[in-house]
């Protein structure tokens, strides 16, 4: 149920128009304004609103055009909607947006969506965690224009061994590689896959090692809008069965058959 007052904050999905959770959609299709990703969104997805319905493109946007926007429609009692690629708990800006709101009385709503490393490992058929190979992700991004703290840097992550997904850092890919390298855990034979626009019409997988991503990336013209996913589950060797459905293993729901036969 849509909510008087309130300020919508929804995720998209990743791109394909079929991964937009029914939420989302039921708000985009009842929105009279919609703020949108315009450099990051599938704008097939748009066609959900409603005709009469006034659309923004963030990007031509600053932080405070779309404060004002989003504030004074909801307070003429318009439904408004900030409208975000992926998942907007994920390099999103929403606190910065959502606190200034809140302080104008407004109420704020986050609907979640897909972000795109699920969707880019639903194309390939990846589990993220694999028992015997890593049981953690790490998402984060390369620093560049926008630093990060010291105990985040790429060099210090990559000491754990773990699936790594870089959003916003394809462009960077040679930087990437050189601190991952320099945790000590990664090797040249590591696996690395590129994810250009996971889940849409064109999308397009480029699968490599450290050692050689870059030359096919470069090779692919794939400057923007691609995740990078590192680590052994992209291509496991070996790896162990869960002892969950082990007929072995006893749990709150199931006994160990052997036990019981």
């Amino acid at each position: 149920m849509m909510q008087k007052n309130t300020v919508y904050f929804v995720g998209s999905g990743p791109g394909d128009p079929e991964l937009i959770t029914i939420k989302a959609k039921r708000l985009l299709e009842n929105a009279d304004i919609v703020i949108y990703s315009g450099s990051l969104l599938n704008h097939e997805i748009l066609n959900f609103a409603k005709k009469e319905a006034n659309l923004f493109d963030a990007a031509k946007l600053d932080r405070n055009e779309i404060y004002e926007i989003l504030r004074d429609s909801t307070k003429k009692g318009k439904l408004a909607i900030r409208f975000h690629d992926g998942d907007p708990g994920i390099f999103s800006t929403i606190r910065e947006q959502i606190d200034r709101l809140e302080k104008d009385g407004l109420y704020c709503k986050v609907i979640p969506g897909i972000t795109s490393l699920l969707g880019a490992a639903a194309s390939m058929n990846l589990e993220l965690t694999l028992p015997g190979i890593t049981q953690t992700i790490i998402i984060t991004r390369a620093e560049f224009r926008t630093a990060v703290p010291d105990r985040e840097k790429i060099s210090e992550l990559s000491k754990h061994g773990a699936t790594m997904a870089f959003y916003l850092s394809v462009h960077l890919l040679d930087r990437v590689i050189e601190e991952l390298l320099k945790g000590g855990i990664y090797n040249n034979q590591t696996p690395v896959a590129i994810v250009y626009k996971a889940t849409w019409d064109e999308e397009k997988i480029v699968k490599g090692t450290i050692e050689t991503i870059s030359k096919k990336v470069k090779e692919n013209r794939i400057v923007k809008t691609a995740l990078i996913i590192v680590g052994d589950v992209i291509s496991p060797k070996e790896y162990e069965f869960s002892k969950v459905y082990d007929s072995q293993f006893t749990h709150g729901f199931r006994k160990n058959k052997e036990k019981t036969s």
